[in-house]
């Protein structure tokens, strides 16, 4: 998994006009917490922080006057329409230390031959691994499914060191037959009879 280093600086103002200032700056503001310690503000910078944020589960190096701590994101909030970062929570994590994540569900494969569509009932899983190894994705293969086929959460592969949290038995994919467009030969006869 891809490790990100950032310089960090600690902020003492708060609110919306703190943070729509920090904006201006190009600087995003954020919020450090876990391992019991009180919440650190900082600001971080915006482009390589959205750069960063573009993979999932993205492991942070955060320098931190002077002191280097690991981090990943676990709330990250976008501006609905334009998209640019506003806020981003993150969770202090140790080398070694076990953390809970959702990772996404990647297909692989061609489904049978035929009018089959493909249901995403879940598209990530949550799963625990070691911070410092979290899976970017999972990948399972499709290959040769057919109507009413199913997958579940436990039938999916995860990497060495990972394991589920997610019930197991939860469905995350499912194929289903397409539905035909044509009117069948009732109801045309039925609309033919109406008019």
């Amino acid at each position: 998994m891809p490790e990100v280093k950032l310089a960090a600086e600690t902020r003492t103002e708060f609110g919306k006009g703190a943070a729509r200032r920090i904006r201006r700056e190009s600087k995003v503001p954020a919020v450090v917490y876990g391992h019991g310690g009180d919440p650190v503000h900082i600001t971080l910078p915006g482009h390589e922080l959205q750069l960063a944020l573009r993979t999932p589960n993205v492991l942070l190096t955060l320098d931190i006057e002077g002191k280097s701590q690991l981090a990943i994101p676990k709330a990250v909030q976008r501006d609905a329409i334009k998209g640019f970062l506003e806020h981003v929570d993150l969770l202090l994590v140790k080398s070694g230390e076990k953390v809970s994540v959702e990772v996404y569900v990647h297909t692989e494969g061609e489904l049978a031959p035929g009018s089959f569509l493909l249901e995403h009932v879940l598209s990530t899983l949550l799963v625990e691994a070691e911070a410092t190894h979290i899976p970017e994705s999972v990948t399972v293969s499709i290959a040769g499914l057919e109507a009413g086929a199913a997958i579940l959460a436990k039938d999916i592969p995860l990497p060495e060191g990972t394991t589920l949290v997610t019930d197991e038995d939860a469905v995350v994919l499912q194929v289903l037959a397409a539905q035909s467009e044509e009117p069948s030969d009732e109801a045309a006869g039925a609309e033919s009879a109406e008019a």
